[in-house]
């Protein structure tokens, strides 16, 4: 299995040799790198945040880093059993030099990985990773003499400050959240979102027995794959109905990706989450707004009825977030479920996107009468397998001239707009592929988009 190395971390699948796979001295060398990374960039600061999702290998792997952050002559505040965005703002509760989480996110279980962040709890840039991964490529790095070792503590209490953070930001009803009296099942897939979403619903006013958790034993087994698609979400569909809930909620490993269910047990969607919760807060605060150009085009509809303007960034959560920026904009995300609330924190966060979507329901009579109210749109996913030394600039500009007459963004890859529907092509940083993604009000000319669009790339090729 591989070991991936990127400009936002290491991942990898436990067990195997060295440089193949997530070994442990590949996990000294990253953390070792990181901690010369960060004394270079912080001579005055040396306190790290260091927190883990429930996987099998975590404690093992926690372990480790917070041994090297030590051995480099760092101070490690040590959060434990946590989530992605509590992690993130874990650094700036701390005022910490930088965090790392031990997360693979959505990927299954034999996965692990090294996420990075920086003192403003957010991913390290593609610059400051990879001067790290040229330091692990040298060894360029050193430990301290017996003097000058860091610290460890372990702090219990970044959780509670996450979620009192939350149920205090002005768009977050908890009182009529209480009064509502929501029914709420939860997949927590084995996970931390089986610690943190049931003290965030009780904190937003939900009584404990109205909450059912699903897979609630944190013990890293997940119960079916943790990617929170329609076709691993059975299970809490079917727990909906039979609890007669208002809505179900399912979060993957590290809490930072989110998608509902309706009372009835239809998906709401999981590219609908950030539509939905831009819609609320776009009726309370006016704004601009950004998610990826592979994610759909129902929040530039939103965004538009509201006044704002939509701006569409490259793949990956640093460059939505370095988007969100440059154009002010009062949310973001992704489409695989990930809000980003800026007056919060600049990371995907689930947490909050609960809080938002909870207080949005207040308003609304069900789940899913709110979903039906956004215009329907179809993304249909494909990928071309590409031989060696095949050359996919000359293929993009093959079809970049075929369809020069149609607006098109070379960001990321190739997008070609068509009216409403799109096509965005882009290779994949860790496979020899092409990934074709197409959207449209209707499902099979979202297919017919994509299927002409990779007949034009076997032609190229």
């Amino acid at each position: 299995m591989p070991l991936i190395k990127s400009i936002s971390g290491i991942r990898g699948t436990i067990g195997g040799k060295p440089g193949e796979t997530l070994s442990p001295l590949d996990v000294v060398k990253f953390a070792a790198a990181y901690g010369t990374w960060i004394k270079q960039n912080n001579e005055t600061n040396s306190k790290i945040v260091v927190g883990r999702d429930g996987r099998i290998s975590g404690e093992m792997v926690q372990r480790l880093v917070v041994s090297t952050l030590n051995a480099v002559g760092l101070d490690v505040i040590d959060v434990g059993l946590s989530t992605t965005p509590t992690v993130e703002m874990a650094v700036k509760f701390e005022d910490a030099a930088g965090g790392i989480i031990l997360t693979a996110s959505h990927n299954p279980k034999e996965w692990n990985a090294l996420k990075l962040l920086n003192q403003d709890g957010e991913f390290i840039s593609g610059a400051d990773g990879a001067a790290i991964l040229e330091m692990v490529e040298k060894d360029d790095f050193n430990f301290v003499g017996v003097d000058k070792l860091g610290s460890y503590a372990i702090n219990e209490t970044v959780l509670a400050k996450h979620i009192d953070v939350i149920t205090k930001h002005p768009l977050v009803k908890p009182d009529a959240i209480k009064e509502r009296g929501f029914r709420i099942v939860v997949d927590a897939i084995n996970s931390t979102g089986a610690i943190a979403v049931p003290e965030l619903l009780k904190a937003l006013g939900v009584n404990e027995s109205d909450i059912f958790i699903l897979n609630e034993e944190v013990n890293g087994k997940f119960a079916h794959n943790p990617e929170p698609l329609p076709e691993h979400l059975n299970s809490l569909r079917n727990e909906v109905k039979q609890q007669k809930a208002d809505l179900g909620i399912a979060v993957d490993p590290d809490v930072d990706r989110l998608c509902f269910v309706s009372e009835d047990g239809s998906l709401f969607g999981e590219e609908y989450t950030l539509v939905a919760i831009a819609d609320y807060v776009l009726q309370h605060k006016k704004g601009n707004t950004v998610s990826n150009m592979s994610s759909t085009r129902a929040l530039r509809d939103v965004t538009e009825k509201a006044g704002g303007q939509y701006f569409a960034s490259a793949v990956g959560e640093v460059n939505v977030v370095k988007k969100m920026k440059e154009v002010n904009a009062v949310i973001g995300g992704e489409g695989n479920g990930g809000v980003i609330m800026p007056d919060l924190h600049y990371g995907r966060d689930a947490l909050i996107g609960i809080a938002l979507f909870l207080s949005m329901m207040t308003e609304r009579k069900s789940v899913h009468q709110l979903r039906i109210q956004y215009p329907n749109y179809f993304i249909s996913k494909n990928k071309i397998e590409l031989e060696n030394g095949i050359d996919v600039s000359r293929i993009f500009d093959q079809i970049k001239t075929k369809y020069k007459n149609n607006p098109i963004n070379q960001e990321d890859g190739l997008k070609i707009e068509f009216d409403k529907d799109w096509v965005h092509l882009r290779t994949s940083n860790t496979e020899p592929i092409v990934r074709i993604y197409a959207e449209s009000s209707s499902p099979t000319t979202a297919e017919n988009i994509a299927k002409r669009i990779m007949q034009d790339i076997k032609e190229a090729m």
